[in-house]
């Protein structure tokens, strides 16, 4: 029997409905929340390192994911010109049956993480978060922004860096910027990209893309960080493709294409980090409500995904809810997300301000080792 009867996820995302297919499949009646009015994902790619597709493989989506993707095993270093500098074959965080990565358009990952949501039978509900929590020690009365309320064994704030349930359980932790700031692009695919080729230098700190599908595709670049608002929808095709002008290769194919702006996507790099525990009784907080990172390592999805099936695996192989499962799920999760989070932020810190003594292959390599055992 497991830990719990029945749980509010907060959030259907990644880790939401990750978390919300693994328990309703175990036979735990799931509701889920989700303040958007519909399903679906903001943004145009995403890269997947191999402990993401790890976790999806398990969760049963893994087919669909590598019809919908693009895999690929080796990462590529350019200069500004076009030039190939290096070939790195990527690790296979994943273990040896899977892609090292695995780039997808956000939208058909959240198609497939939703169609996994409904088939494990979990309810979801759009247009709806949490309004208040009131933990009475065995149960928690979730109240909700439609005016209902609803008593649960267990409330999970899965709503993403700017959390409302973080706030309500009393975690006064916000989003620190890091001082960059990355224009995406989804776009067509030039026949010669075949993985994510970086490059360092020119006028942005990086300029990358990453394959998404056999025709599709998303191109980045990051520059030190602009207020949000300082440049107009109408305009930001004219300072990307600006900003691109710097590099040449496949990006002279991508400048071409950069002319819609509705595809185009304007984010800073931020971070967060909640300090242990993750949970304020009967409420407990995971993927990017109790953790974020710039995506200098691509691991924001991957520590989202683990964080629900550790969770997921607890509460199925236990018969109660206590203190003592939560500290068992910080342990196997608390220091390996802090790590990320912290080498993350230090790769964009060593490109805002260069150092002698920055050994970037030495901290990828670090956290390569720690997330390719399974957490």
């Amino acid at each position: 029997m497991a830990a719990v009867g029945n749980v509010l996820i907060v959030g259907g995302g990644t880790a939401g409905s990750a978390l919300a297919a693994l328990l309703a499949r175990g036979g735990v009646a799931v509701d889920v929340a989700e303040i958007t009015p519909g399903a679906g994902a903001l943004g145009s790619g995403i890269t997947l390192q191999g402990n993401a597709l790890r976790v999806l493989r398990d969760l049963g989506v893994w087919d669909r994911v590598s019809a919908s993707g693009y895999a690929f095993d080796v990462l590529g270093l350019r200069a500004p010109d076009g030039t190939l500098i290096a070939e790195i074959p990527d690790a296979r965080t994943g273990g040896p049956d899977l892609p090292a990565t695995l780039g997808m358009n956000r939208p058909e990952l959240a198609a497939v993480l939703a169609d996994a949501v409904r088939d494990a039978g979990a309810t979801v509900r759009f247009g709806l978060t949490a309004t208040a929590l009131d933990d009475s020690g065995d149960r928690v009365t979730a109240h909700l922004s439609d005016g209902s309320t609803g008593t649960y064994d267990l409330v999970v704030g899965a709503d993403g860096i700017r959390s409302a349930v973080r706030g309500l359980i009393g975690v006064d932790v916000s989003p620190e910027p890091t001082g960059m700031g990355i224009w995406r692009i989804h776009t067509r695919r030039p026949k010669g990209v075949e993985r994510t080729d970086l490059i360092y230098g020119g006028p942005c700190f990086i300029a990358g893309y990453c394959p998404t599908g056999p025709d599709t595709m998303y191109a980045y670049l990051v520059e030190k960080a602009r207020p949000r608002e300082s440049v107009a929808d109408a305009d930001k095709p004219a300072h990307m493709r600006a900003l691109a002008e710097g590099y040449g290769g496949a990006w002279d194919e991508i400048r071409a294409d950069i002319t819609d702006p509705d595809r185009i996507n304007y984010t800073w790099f931020e971070s967060l980090l909640v300090d242990r525990p993750w949970n304020r009784g009967r409420t407990v907080l995971i993927g990017d409500a109790a953790h974020a990172c710039p995506p200098t390592l691509a691991q924001g999805a991957a520590q989202c995904l683990e964080d629900a099936a550790v969770l997921a695996e607890l509460l199925l192989g236990a018969d109660r809810l206590d203190q003592a499962l939560f500290d068992a799920f910080m342990d196997r999760r608390f220091e390996r997300a802090k790590a990320v989070v912290e080498a993350s932020v230090q790769l964009a810190e060593w490109q805002l301000r260069p150092s002698p003594d920055a050994d970037v292959p030495g901290l990828m390599g670090r956290i390569s080792a720690i997330v390719s055992e399974k957490p």
